[in-house]
């Protein structure tokens, strides 16, 4: 068992870490106003300028297939990227990668979908989510009926990412009802030209997903993802992928977090003694470090399941269930010893407490999480103490 990283690992990790500062970092004081002025946080044109600058240092399609022009460095070395952007708050991410369920399509569709987003001339988006339907996924009510050879959708998705900048949709509804969820929701390809229409919804933090409506939209039927009938499961692979990478972001937050509570307590003097001398801040901080390194170490394994091609859905909702909360603890802890500086605009404190709070939410609410984990040990899925 041998849990030192290896120098290939360790080097990919420091440039990263060394480009997040020195290119992507600088940015958070425009992020902030552009924010309060309500504008995007970072323009298109800024986001391609920091991704060819990472592709010219050979940052493109982190774990993307190299037979698509990707690096395909692993799911544990994509884990120690994702660390390092959650470093920043600046909405960053490597360019030439795509949804993992497009990968599932025909030829013709990873010609049309799958290589162009890759490439970044596309834009996609995973719409599941309904009014009413959230963590019940297999209650979703938006149809969609053949009608020679088109389907005709029609429903609403609620909270949905890049839902208003996409240019097309994978989009989940009912084929055949009779059939329960599991055989009868399928997966489309719609592209926005086709008819459906975003509408923007405005969150407390940084997220601003959309609301999508399709109304009589009519779809090519060569445009169906996978067989008719299983895009559950398909939404499922979907949601599970970004699980653990909820809690690979949250420990680069914290982390960073957590370095600004320790230069406050070292230099912030109260009644002639510094903070750091004081037992309530010591705790604090020797509280974060603990759940930080736990959180760590659940998210590199279920990572490191997915190199070795085991199940990780268990510990994938172990590390986004204790991640999504250990941030939340975090960053109040290091607000409340920041006082009211931290309280204020002056600080990105602030900025992500309020973005933490949506880690506990999206892609499986704590309260899922902990109804998977105590399912698969209460069924048996998986044993306590079981490797």
């Amino acid at each position: 068992m041998d849990f030192s990283l290896s120098s290939e690992e360790r080097m990919i990790r420091d440039t990263v870490r060394q480009f997040i500062a020195n290119e992507v970092m600088p940015l958070e004081p425009e992020v902030l106003k552009n924010e309060r002025n309500g504008r995007p946080a970072i323009s298109d044109d800024t986001l391609k300028r920091l991704q060819e600058k990472a592709k010219s240092l050979g940052f493109w399609g982190i774990n993307t297939p190299k037979q698509y022009g990707g690096a395909e460095l692993g799911w544990l070395m994509t884990a120690l990227i994702y660390v390092e952007l959650g470093r920043t708050y600046v909405p960053f991410m490597f360019g030439g990668s795509a949804d993992n369920i497009l990968y599932e399509g025909t030829k013709e569709q990873q010609e049309r979908y799958l290589l162009p987003t890759i490439a970044g001339d596309r834009r996609s988006c995973f719409a599941l989510t309904e009014p009413g339907a959230g963590s019940d996924a297999g209650n979703i009510r938006t149809s969609a009926v053949k009608e020679g050879k088109h389907w005709v959708i029609n429903g609403e998705k609620i909270f949905i990412t890049n839902g208003n900048e996409a240019d097309f949709c994978m989009v989940l509804a009912v084929t055949d009802r009779s059939k329960g969820p599991h055989q009868g929701i399928s997966c489309f390809l719609v592209d926005r030209d086709m008819g459906w229409r975003s509408t923007p919804i405005q969150t407390m933090g940084e997220w601003s997903p959309a609301s999508l409506v399709f109304d009589n939209v009519r779809v090519p039927e060569e445009n169906l993802l996978g067989e008719e009938g299983r895009g559950l499961a398909l939404g499922m692979r979907w949601i599970g992928n970004a699980r653990w990478a909820i809690a690979a972001r949250a420990v680069g937050a914290a982390e960073r977090l957590l370095e600004m509570a320790i230069q406050q307590a070292n230099t912030r003097v109260t009644f002639g003694q510094p903070l750091a001398d004081r037992q309530a801040i010591q705790w604090m901080i020797a509280d974060s470090a603990v759940e930080i390194e736990a959180t760590k170490w659940m998210t590199y394994r279920a990572a490191w399941m997915l190199d070795q091609g085991m199940d990780n859905r268990h510990m994938a909702s172990m590390s986004k269930l204790y991640g999504a909360d250990m941030a939340n603890r975090v960053v109040d802890r290091v607000l409340q010893i920041h006082g009211g500086m931290g309280y204020t605009k002056d600080l990105p404190i602030e900025r992500w407490y309020r973005d933490m709070r949506l880690f506990r939410i999206f892609d499986g609410t704590d309260e899922i999480q902990r109804y998977i984990i105590a399912r698969n040990l209460l069924k048996g899925h998986v044993k306590v103490g079981q490797d």
